[in-house]
């Protein structure tokens, strides 16, 4: 019994020992992509729409950054997932924005619900998504006039960016790879394009 009880011991302190090592170069290319893709949204932000606005830089980037920079082989992290969750999750709450008029707490739960959902159905599954149907509902002013192009800009360009910068950073090195499956548009094609 005490054998068994210090083979436990030392199997769930090997355990804890794994899941606790530092490895320097995966938090940097972490520290970079999420600094890099951020920071090319910001900068086109403050240089061409202004400071006193954030229209280009909006809370979901933040969220999607956390996955596609720092749980690269998480399924929400994939190219797919990433992209389609904005755009989807941005469709669906332009649209609840614009055709159902009633009260904010209405319409922000009834666009964050029906963005999951439709992410769903489309397997585009990304929860920042969530935060950018939000956004489209009870952003400022500025983002709630943009209407539809809030689903090309700042949604579709953010998300292209920082997409770009993952597959570059992720890349940088031979312990990194990004997107999970290097021919993740083919195996799309196959299981959803049948001729």
């Amino acid at each position: 019994m005490k054998s068994r009880i210090r083979r436990h011991a030392r199997r769930a302190k090997y355990i804890i020992y794994q899941e606790t090592l530092i490895d320097v170069r995966e938090h940097l290319w972490t520290f970079i992509g999420s600094f890099v893709g951020i920071g090319i949204i910001g900068f086109i932000n403050s240089r061409y729409v202004g400071s006193y606005d954030n229209l280009f830089l909006i809370g979901s980037f933040g969220a999607s950054s956390v996955l596609i920079y720092g749980a690269i082989d998480s399924p929400l992290a994939q190219p797919r997932n990433l992209i389609g969750g904005h755009v989807v999750s941005a469709l669906v709450g332009v649209t609840v924005h614009k055709f159902i008029p009633a009260e904010p707490w209405i319409t922000a739960a009834l666009a964050v619900s029906l963005a999951i959902v439709c992410m769903q159905i489309t397997k585009t599954l990304h929860p920042p998504g969530g935060a950018t149907a939000l956004i489209a509902n009870i952003g400022s002013a500025k983002i709630l006039a943009l209407g539809y192009w809030y689903v090309i800009s700042p949604v579709f360009i953010g998300t292209l960016i920082l997409l770009l910068v993952a597959i570059f950073c992720n890349n940088a090195t031979p312990h990194r790879s990004y997107p999970r499956n290097k021919h993740w548009f083919k195996v799309w094609k196959r299981r959803y394009h049948h001729y």
